[in-house]
């Protein structure tokens, strides 16, 4: 299976990775976490440190693929998650979408991809132009990381229509969104009744998440010294578990972006109209708005 996870920059797509790469591992699934960010730090809350990448060990064998062996460039991480990292040009020279493409030929020619019952993708940013889209090329599911902010849900919109637009052509579905660190989720309830979307889990407005990422550590290797800490792994071991169940995902139809701004801006403006609306829905029907 693989899993490509996007989302709005700094939205927490990175640790939240790690926590489900850890979380499948803990269902007894061999995972591979691929980072596909220039900024190559995917991968630094399993493992501790920052990998050295693709592009650097590319670089030190002189581009000769046949001299690179699997050792080179994945790395083992916490839980035993495997970790590799695509890496990328020089700020403001090349392509990043190109070096994801051939970070991925190269671990086929490895034959890594046979080797794994998960495949993690976790790509950078908010704006997915053609390049950072290709890991939908070979992904089965997108995951979406928002919180309940415009921002966010705008980034999720935009991913949704790449997601729709890849799936004219490739067999992936969008799984499902996370909301990550939010205290309210009125504005993700909007959004997807209006695109119907799964949502996979809301994980709440909890320090210790924010707090892992700069210890270099997961969720679950803190809550081995910190069994407080243990509720907030059950989060990303639902998640997990949604995934591995294999659901059916959807196709989703995205939002004009001006029709989006209405939407959203209008849950403020009238808020009076909104909660009318919403006591005129049957709760069966506000069910199914959100389950779709």
């Amino acid at each position: 299976m693989k899993i490509a996870v996007y989302g709005k920059g700094g939205i927490g797509k990175s640790t939240t990775s790690c926590n489900i790469s850890v979380a499948l591992a803990k269902r007894g699934k061999k995972v591979l976490q691929i980072g596909c960010d220039p900024k190559h730090d995917s991968t630094f809350t399993l493992t501790g440190i920052l990998i050295p990448t693709i592009i650097d060990t590319l670089q030190e064998k002189d581009y000769h693929y046949e001299d690179v062996w699997p050792e080179d460039v994945i790395y083992k991480g916490y839980g035993g998650v495997d970790c590799v990292e695509a890496g990328g040009p020089p700020a403001g020279a090349g392509c990043g979408g190109y070096v994801v493409g051939e970070t991925v030929k190269l671990l086929k020619e490895l034959n890594a991809f046979d080797e794994y019952d998960v495949i993690l993708f976790d790509v950078l940013g908010d704006v997915v132009c053609g390049g950072f889209a290709s890991p939908l090329n070979y992904a089965d599911y997108c995951l979406i990381v928002t919180d309940n902010g415009f921002d966010a849900l705008f980034a999720s919109n935009r991913i949704a229509a790449s997601v729709r637009e890849k799936a004219r052509t490739h067999q992936l579905r969008l799984a499902g969104l996370i909301g990550n660190r939010t205290a309210k989720r009125d504005l993700i309830d909007k959004y997807v009744e209006a695109v119907p979307i799964p949502v996979l889990e809301i994980l709440p407005l909890i320090e210790d998440i924010r707090v892992s990422r700069v210890k270099g550590k997961t969720l679950f290797e803190m809550a081995e010294k910190d069994a407080s800490l243990t509720y907030i792994c059950d989060y990303y071991l639902n998640i997990a578990d949604q995934i591995l169940a294999r659901p059916e995902g959807v196709v989703p139809k995205d939002v004009p972006d001006r029709d989006l701004f209405s939407l959203l801006s209008d849950f403020y403006l009238n808020p009076n109209q909104n909660q009318t609306t919403k006591q005129n829905i049957k709760p069966e029907e506000s069910l199914d708005l959100i389950m779709v």
